[in-house]
């Protein structure tokens, strides 16, 4: 295909005169350059600034060497829900604007061939599910860790490893990373850093470093109040009011909240829709809504009755005073038991077995008592008597945004997003505990009430063009994306085919949405729908049915889809619903395209590098 026989989707004539002339005048380094610039400036749309005028007006231009001895410098970055990517776009914006030479890559369609050339690499990535890389980024893992991975003397390096310290193999991508580049030779910039949850003042820290050690003045500058560093924002933002983010949350008002499940089932799932009128936010299909939610009141009250302390306590956090009510029930996560709690209880309260617990070789026991306690279940079993508030607060790590895929489109519900939210809810040391996020939509999520939020977006988690079709697979609430998918069609009278393979327990009480999608077929939005249902079990020994197993029933309908262009997306559960649709996928491929396993994982991995296999997975 030729650059002029491809249009973009939603590019107009004028557009596309300009970037296939642009595209036409390039050679193949300049290609390279101006394709990771663009990725920097769809990235910088997660945090609502414009990188032009900023990251590459003052950078030398494609095929320039730059300043006299200086070293090309690659950000090469592997994310999941966008974090990463923000992050190295902020770093490389900040680079080029000092002009450095520099290149900005995801490693979803980072070329590995290019790997044995580099010079300077800067590398952030996340971790997902039990210490694995990110799914855009398996293939780049694969390459580097695998027998073809080219032996790397010249390349100096310095990693950014984004995770949760609740996991087991926390941070564990990134170390991966780290050492295999060690064992190919390359050197270290600088020693790896492991971030929390609570990653932006140790990724501002990071990025200070890495600019002294590249021989520049400080990239990110002094500190902003909020942590992150005032430079580390484009010049272009600091002189308008700032855009609602992660730092500056929108407070949304609820506007709706039902119950989506029937009377009668297993699991409660709500459908919210909040208010985002005069928030100027917008989100694309596949984006999604962080939520700040308030910590239980009934929580609080049983901390601060268990330890003695008053809620009218004064503290500082982050050098703003602020009573120990509040901030127990809006800044600090006090359900959740992380390591460092468990770090700070243990030196509090002398006791052995928390002391054996924080062992660095107790990982897999440590991991297993965290996951069967909470910060209250510490406190109770080992007291600390006579603690202050300002201790209390010390070990307590901040109250992280919770993620929700979005499940409207702005075209049929402007000035709305609406939310699909399991409630959980479930028993432990003999009380009835909840989720935080779902909790707080269950319990307090009155209407009117308010939510500060804020959009995420996931570039790659997106719609192709119109006419492309698509498989959608997903189970509980992963089939919310899917209804904005949905939504946005209509909106546009796409012509592309769709299929939604739809998994739940029950028929009768949790098919979400079911009266929207029995319109979507008939109205011929919706092409087609395989529902799976687990336990409906009309015959006492019949096997519980998943929505992989539709795909294998479906094997070879799926592989013509495939054939003719479709793209597949899969939403839900990391765990188990994302492995077992991928081997099922797999086991299509392999029967119907007649190819061996390994083939078949080639064929996989190809859809993957071309976005035409892509992952909301939680």
């Amino acid at each position: 295909m030729t650059v002029s026989e491809f249009r973009g989707p939603g590019l107009t004539g004028a557009q596309w005169e300009h970037i296939s002339g642009l595209a036409s005048s390039l050679d193949s380094k300049q290609l390279l350059w101006v394709s990771g610039f663009l990725a920097g400036v769809e990235q910088a749309a997660t945090r609502d600034v414009s990188p032009l005028g900023t990251a590459v007006d003052a950078s030398p231009a494609p095929g320039d060497a730059g300043h006299p001895g200086q070293r090309p410098l690659t950000v090469l970055y592997g994310s999941e829900t966008g974090n990463s990517a923000a992050l190295a776009t902020t770093l490389a914006g900040h680079a080029a604007k000092r002009g450095l030479t520099l290149s900005l890559h995801d490693m979803a369609t980072y070329k590995t061939r290019q790997l044995k050339d580099e010079h300077d690499m800067l590398i952030i990535v996340s971790t997902y599910g039990e210490g694995d890389p990110p799914q855009p980024a398996a293939g780049f893992f694969e390459f580097v860790e695998g027998r073809k991975a080219p032996k790397l003397p010249a390349v100096r390096f310095a990693v950014l490893a984004l995770g949760d310290s609740t996991y087991e193999h926390y941070c564990e991508a990134g170390k991966r990373l780290d050492r295999r580049l060690e064992e190919l030779g390359a050197q270290r910039l600088k020693p790896r850093v492991d971030c929390d949850i609570d990653y932006d003042e140790a990724a501002s820290a990071w990025i200070d470093d890495i600019a002294a050690t590249l021989g520049n003045t400080s990239l990110t500058g002094g500190k902003s109040a909020d942590g992150m560093s005032s430079a580390a924002l484009p010049a272009s933002t600091k002189t308008q009011t700032p855009a609602f983010d992660k730092r500056n949350p929108f407070s949304a008002r609820i506007i709706e909240n039902i119950a989506l499940t029937g009377r009668g089932s297993s699991k409660e799932t709500r459908h919210i829709e909040l208010s985002l009128e005069e928030s100027g936010l917008a989100f694309e299909p596949g984006d999604a809504l962080g939520v700040m939610p308030a910590n239980a009141p009934a929580l609080v009250e049983t901390i601060l009755i268990e330890l003695g302390l008053a809620p009218q306590t004064v503290i500082d956090v982050k050098g703003e005073p602020v009573t120990l009510g509040d901030a127990l029930a809006n800044r600090f996560e006090i359900t959740t038991l992380t390591p460092r709690f468990l770090d700070h209880w243990a030196h509090l309260s002398g006791a052995d077995a928390l002391r054996r617990l924080t062992l660095a070789d107790r990982a897999v026991e440590r991991t297993d008592f965290a996951h069967g306690h909470h910060v209250i279940d510490v406190i109770r079993q080992f007291p600390v008597k006579g603690i202050d508030a300002q201790h209390l607060i010390a070990g307590l790590r901040p109250l992280a945004p919770r993620l929700y895929s979005i499940a409207s489109s702005l075209a049929v519900a402007p000035d709305e997003v609406h939310l699909t939210v399991s409630t959980v809810r479930y028993t432990l040391h003999g009380e009835r505990r909840s989720g935080i996020a779902s909790g707080h939509f269950a319990e307090r999520g009155e209407l009117d009430a308010r939510l500060p939020v804020y959009v995420q977006k996931n570039p790659n988690f997106r719609l192709p063009a119109d006419d492309v079709p698509l498989i959608m697979i997903g189970a509980g609430t992963g089939v919310a994306p899917y209804r904005a998918f949905m939504q946005e069609r209509e909106a546009r009278g796409a012509g592309g085919r769709s299929w939604l393979v739809f998994g739940e327990r029950n028929f009768r009480t949790d098919f979400l949405y079911q009266t929207e999608w029995q319109t979507l077929l008939k109205d011929g939005v919706l092409t087609r729908m395989d529902v799976a249902f687990s336990r409906d079990r009309h015959i006492e020994d019949r096997a519980k049915v998943y929505v992989q197993h539709r795909l294998k029933e479906q094997a070879r309908d799926i592989f013509a889809w495939l054939e003719e262009g479709a793209h597949v997306y899969v939403c839900g559960d990391a765990n188990r619903l994302a492995p077992d649709v991928h081997q099922a996928l797999a086991a299509v491929i392999s029967t119907e395209g007649g190819l061996g396993p390994a083939a078949a994982e080639d064929y996989l991995h190809r859809l993957q590098q071309d976005r035409r296999y892509q992952r909301d997975v939680y």
